[in-house]
This record gives C-alpha cells, sequence and structure tokens, in this order.
C-alpha cells in the first residue's frame, strides 16, 4: 500500500521520513491551506455565523500538488500538530483536498518510537478541537473587523484591535499609570556591623522589646537617629543561635510560558524568538511539542533522565524517586507533556545545532535533568544580638550540597558567619543607618507579562508569543532602554477609548471566561455557534449606538509657528506661508502641513535640531542656501530608526545613519560622525582615513 503523510513544515517532513519506511511519502503543506479572506469580514453573522474559508494564493500551487500525490495513494495520513491549531490545519486539508476518510495521528515528540505508535494508533479527526479553533478565530475575526473601523473613524487611520491583544495592552497601560500615581515613601534601616577572627559581618535591627519592626516601622531620619542615641554605650551580646538545614527544591520542566519567561531573563531572547528556536528544535526531534502547559512527563523520559544522573554525577544526585509535578494554570491540556529533550542522553554540546538552538535546547536540557534531581542543602544559621532593649539579628548560609544546583545553577547568596557562642559579647564597629524610599511596581518585561496573562487565564500557549508580537508591531507598546514594555500615546488612546465605550474587550475576567468557553468547545461540553451569538449580539447592538454617541477622537490639531519646508520650496507664493500642524495618527504624534490634502508634507515630532549647518547646503550653487544653509536634524524612519537630515527636506536631501560631531575632517573636510560604538570617523566613505 502507498501512504502519504501530511505535515505543516519541511524540516518535520524531513524528520519523520527518516523513521518510517519506504512505502509512506511525507509531505508538507506548509502550515494553514485554508483561511478567512483577508478582504472582508469572511463571516455571515445572518446564517449562524457560517464562515466561507479560501485558499490563499500562495497556498494554491500546495493543495495542488497535495490533491495530485493523494490521489495515487492508497490512505492518506494527516500528523500536524496535536493542539487545536494542528488539529484545525488537519481538518482544513482534509476539505481542501476532498479527503472522505483520512487517518490522524498525533504524537509529542518526533522520534521513531513516538512516530510508530502514532502510525499503529490513528485516529478520526477531533471535531471538537477544530470547532473550539473554529470558535477562536470567527471571535477574533468579528472584534478585530467590526471594531478596527470604528477606531479608523474615532481616532485614526489604519488601527486595528483585537480581542486578546487588547486586554494586554490594557494590563500595560494599567501598570503605567500605577508608575505615574505612585508616590514613593520614606523609610530608614539601622545596621551594625561586628568583626571577629577577621571576618566582618552585618546584624539588621529586628526588634524592640521584644515585638517585631518591620520594614517601613522606622518613618524619618528623626527616628533612626533617636534608636541610634538610644543604643549609645550598649553592650552587644549573643542572645540565641539558631543551626539548621534547609533544602531548596528543583523546578519543575518547562511549559511554553515558562519556557518564554527563563528564556528572556537568561538568554536574552524575545517571546517570538524563543517559540522560533523551539519549532525547529521540535521539527528536529531535539525537544518534545514545545506548545503546552502540561507539566506531565512520560515515564521513559524520567527513567532516562535517572539513569544518566547516576552515571554523570552519583547516585546521591538522583532525587531518590521519579518526581511529577502538576500545573497550577487555568484549563491545562493535562493529556500533553511538558518540554523536555527527546532523549535525556543528549547532552548540549554533543548535537549539530545553530548557536541560538544550542542555548535553548541547554536550558531546557538543565530544566528537564534538574527536576529529577536531589534537593540542594544549605546550612543555614540565626544569631540574635541584644542590645538594650534592642535585638539584631544575622543570618547566613553556606551550600552543603548542591544537589540539582550542579545542572541548573540559581542565585544564592553564601555568608559565612563566624564561630560564635550564645552569651558571648560583640565588639561593635559601626552603626549604619540609611534611607530607602519605597518604589514603583516596575513596567511589565515580556516575561512578566505573559505570567500575568496566563495568571488570568488569558490566552493560551500557542498564544503568548503572538500576542506580545501584535501589540508591538501595531506600535501600541514599545521597549524602554531597560527591554520593558511601555504604551505608547497612540496605545493609550485606543485602550481608553474602548475601556470607557467596549468595556467587555479589555475585561480582564470576561475575556478570561471567554477562554474558558472554548475550553470547553474543546471538550465537547459547549457548542460554537450559540457562543458567539451570545458574545456578537450585544456587541453588535454597542457597536452601533457607539457609533453615533462617540464624537471624533483625534486629538485637536495644535498650531505651530514652523513653516512646512516643502511648502516653503514651492513655486507658488500662496503655499509658502503654510504652517505646520501637529495631529495625531498610527504613531502617535507627528507634524503635518496645514495644506493637506494638496501638501502631504508629514514628519516625526520626536525631530531636534543638533545645530550643525547641512553641508550639502553650504556648498550648494544657489547663494540664497549658502546664506541660509539648513540644520542637520534628528529624525526617525516608520520603524523607529535614528538618522540625520537636513531640516530644509525635500529641498535638500543631505541625510546620514551616523551622529554629526560639527567637527570637520583634517583630510578630506568632510563633517566627522560618532558611530553606535562611540566612536569617532569621517561621514565620507572615500577619505582615506577610512581605507585604513
Amino acid at each position: 500500500m502507498k501512504k502519504l503523510v501530511i505535515v505543516e513544515s519541511p524540516t518535520k517532513a524531513r524528520t519523520i521520513q527518516q523513521f518510517i519506511g519506504k512505502e509512506y511519502t511525507v509531505l508538507s503543506s506548509f502550515g494553514h491551506v485554508r483561511d478567512l479572506p483577508k478582504s472582508k469580514l469572511g463571516v455571515d453573522t445572518e446564517k449562524n455565523f457560517e464562515p466561507s474559508y479560501v485558499i490563499p494564493t500562495k497556498a494554491k500551487k500546495t493543495v495542488s500538488l497535495l490533491k495530485k500525490e493523494s490521489a495515487k495513494t492508497d490512505q492518506v495520513i494527516l500528523a500536524t500538530d496535536e493542539d487545536r491549531e494542528g488539529e484545525s490545519i488537519a481538518w482544513h486539508l482534509a476539505q481542501a483536498l476532498g479527503l472522505k476518510n483520512p487517518a490522524r495521528i498525533v504524537f509529542h515528540e518526533i522520534t521513531k518510537q513516538a512516530i510508530q505508535e502514532a502510525l499503529q494508533n490513528p485516529r478520526k479527526i477531533d471535531q471538537n478541537l477544530v470547532e473550539a479553533q473554529q470558535g477562536r478565530r470567527i471571535l477574533d475575526r468579528l472584534v478585530g473587523y467590526k471594531l478596527s473601523p470604528f477606531l479608523w473613524r474615532k481616532v485614526a487611520r489604519r488601527l486595528s484591535a483585537g480581542r486578546v491583544q487588547s486586554v494586554a495592552v490594557r494590563l500595560v497601560v494599567d501598570r503605567e499609570r500605577e508608575i505615574e500615581k505612585f508616590k514613593p515613601e520614606e523609610y530608614w534601616s539601622v545596621e551594625a556591623l561586628f568583626e571577629k577572627e577577621s571576618k566582618e559581618f552585618s546584624a539588621q535591627l529586628s526588634q524592640k522589646d521584644g515585638k517585631p519592626i518591620g520594614k517601613l516601622d522606622i518613618h524619618d531620619k528623626q527616628e533612626a537617629d533617636q534608636i541610634l542615641k538610644e543604643l549609645e554605650g550598649a553592650i552587644y551580646k549573643v542572645a540565641s543561635i539558631e543551626k539548621k538545614e534547609t533544602r531548596k527544591n528543583p523546578l519543575p520542566p518547562f511549559t511554553t510560558s515558562t519556557l518564554q519567561q527563563t528564556a528572556a531573563s537568561r538568554l536574552g531572547f524575545p517571546a517570538r524568538l524563543t517559540m522560533s528556536v523551539a519549532q525547529q528544535l521540535y521539527e528536529q526531534g531535539r525537544i518534545t511539542y514545545h506548545r503546552t502547559d502540561s507539566l506531565n512527563l512520560a515515564q521513559s523520559a524520567l527513567a532516562g533522565a535517572k539513569e544518566l544522573i547516576s552515571k554523570e554525577y552519583g547516585q546521591a544526585y538522583w532525587a531518590g524517586s521519579f518526581r511529577q509535578f502538576k500545573t497550577k494554570s487555568k484549563g491545562a491540556q493535562e493529556a500533553h507533556e511538558a518540554i523536555r529533550p527527546t532523549e535525556p542522553a543528549r547532552k548540549p554540546g554533543t548535537l549539530r545545532l545553530t548557536p541560538q538552538q544550542t542555548k535553548l535546547y541547554q536550558l531546557i536540557w538543565q530544566r528537564f535533568i534538574s527536576s529529577q534531581m536531589a534537593q540542594a542543602v544549605f546550612d543555614a544559621t540565626s544569631i540574635d544580638i541584644q542590645a538594650n532593649q534592642y535585638t539584631f539579628r544575622a543570618t547566613g548560609q553556606m551550600l552543603k550540597f548542591p544537589g540539582f544546583l550542579k545542572v541548573y545553577p540559581m542565585k544564592f547568596e553564601e555568608m559565612d558567619l563566624p564561630a560564635i557562642e550564645k552569651g558571648e559579647t560583640l565588639e561593635l564597629q559601626k552603626l549604619l543607618e540609611q534611607q530607602h524610599f519605597t518604589q514603583p511596581p516596575p513596567r511589565y518585561n515580556e516575561a512578566s507579562l505573559i505570567k500575568m496573562l496566563e495568571q488570568h487565564g488569558i490566552g493560551r500557549p500557542s498564544t503568548y508569543a503572538p500576542i506580545l508580537s501584535t501589540i508591538q508591531d501595531r506600535n501600541y507598546v514599545e521597549k524602554d532602554d531597560q527591554r520593558r514594555l511601555r504604551p505608547t500615546e497612540i496605545g493609550i488612546a485606543v485602550n481608553d477609548l474602548l475601556v470607557e465605550h467596549f468595556p467587555e474587550i479589555v475585561d480582564i475576567d470576561f475575556t478570561a471566561e471567554m477562554e474558558e468557553d472554548l475550553d470547553k468547545i474543546a471538550e465537547g461540553k459547549k457548542e460554537w455557534q450559540p457562543m458567539m451569538k451570545e458574545f456578537y449580539e450585544p456587541f453588535a447592538k454597542n457597536l452601533e449606538k457607539k457609533e453615533i454617541e462617540v464624537s471624533k477622537r483625534t486629538i485637536a490639531a495644535e498650531k505651530t509657528d514652523k513653516i512646512c519646508p516643502e511648502c516653503l520650496a514651492s513655486p507658488d507664493p500662496a503655499k509658502r506661508d503654510n504652517r505646520l500642524l501637529i495631529r495625531f495618527g498610527r504613531y502617535g504624534k507627528f507634524y503635518a502641513c496645514s495644506g493637506f490634502p494638496e501638501c502631504k508634507y508629514t514628519a516625526s515630532l520626536e525631530e531636534n535640531t543638533i545645530n550643525v549647518p547641512c553641508p550639502k547646503c553650504l556648498a550648494s550653487p544657489d547663494p540664497a542656501k549658502r546664506d541660509k544653509p539648513g540644520q542637520l536634524t534628528a529624525k526617525r524612519t516608520k520603524r523607529k530608526k535614528v538618522f540625520y537630515g537636513c531640516d530644509q527636506y525635500p529641498a535638500c536631501d543631505f541625510a546620514l545613519w551616523d551622529k554629526p560631531t560639527g567637527e570637520k575632517c583634517k583630510t578630506c573636510n568632510s563633517l566627522l560622525v560618532e558611530t553606535a560604538r562611540k566612536k569617532v570617523k569621517c561621514s565620507s566613505p572615500a577619505c582615506p582615513t577610512n581605507q585604513k
């Protein structure tokens, strides 16, 4: 029998082909082969939300080839990913290719054993999973295609709204406002420094008259000074010593969200990059399926981890029994597995991988292996030191047995206290009082925003990375100098409009409930059409109402005294006095000519002159330009990249990527510029100084 196996990607196809016989041909669909049309809604809201699917132009050639190949074979096997999206792709393939009874196989990892087991246990396409994914797709289409035009009319052109993305933007905006409203609270700490046997150690003030002193209990310098005064001439005597052994458990293996969070903090990988590299590792058969919220582990993997730990590190480093974990995330797919290496014995560095793949594989391997290792053991010591009515506490800990830390290093502070006896009198070196202020909550980074979305039950493993990419691509959120997320002007404007007029769209609990409803559809406990109706009818009615109620939200154009440079260069004298206005658009505020639409000149509001005359204007044959040359100005491209151009553009198109210093090259008289690496060089590529 000739059999055709269809998967999503060519890499996955090549890997699977290695594990199965010659009677199988493995081909790729290159992802989705059918989708809702881009040019229209594609959902009939009057006919029970019936979707109109089309084959995208880029997929037509692939569909034609797969049709031809499927006609030659005795059996077609759909081996797309095991999640809802994979099930949906399998169903769309069956529809597009006209397959009557295709076999459906799923597997957690692309290994010979897993593929062969899957081929021996085919099933039918799970229509519940298909409908859950279809419900999500249609729900997102209804919100996006109905709400986006509303934003165009009320805020600015080319804006878009998304169901889950809008909630993510709200979280970022709300956090920014928390930070803005935050009022620092002053507090003080008192610390005593001691020395014994050439070892200096510190103790923090912890009690007064046997009652704990909290972190914020010393409010100002006056209170701190009073404590120091009351400690003048005090004898510092060791009141108690407590020594105990503490243990630290290893972390569980990765789920999608924890992988993205850890890769961000340890490797500096954005969520999109993490998922892209994980996809490559999965398709090469190196790791299990990377879109999962389960912490389950296969017995074969646990046995492999035990064997490697015992062999490489010794029996003492194994946990002593297989360690299983239970997920705390809402709606987790417990049938899935956690992310782990498919072969625990394949240590990082033994595989032929790219540098990025190596880093991520090592992280996944370390996290999984360490999860089956023994606890780390510390010797912890606490010393209470009495001085008058006050008590100071010194704490220390030393690593006694590394356990899992041998494989998965984590930060911890070692502090070795000197040998001290109870009742011993210590010699005070210094008393320190320090002023502190409470800090506002930090901005989210990609990792902490994913964690927050997961905690609220918003989104699912396959959606976290696209959510973060979308809100940044739409310019609703941007990264600051510390790679933390802050809302843009347009992001705040869109969020505020949605919060005021479409509160359910950006309501965290409402969105989480919808995710739960989609889970129920996947489990066969709910139908998708009634869910669509329940959401859409009040949404559509409210949208119709708001079209009338909400006035144009575009910020009123602010007048400036700047002349439009394009009109200034016009031969028409009537245009030469056209002023620039500050308008509001997709990328926030910008300069626009008051002569619009006849003049379409726009410029970034962030432009700032650096007081360097334009060399092209100075070299112009036109005396007027030489007498009044343009000034070089910092500008931004649409992709936010900074460059330096003449403020007389378009009359003068001089531009540089590097920042002009204002000084001239002694060799060729061109401008000197400062590069991103703070090096000064000549701006002329032909200058001999640049040829060295």
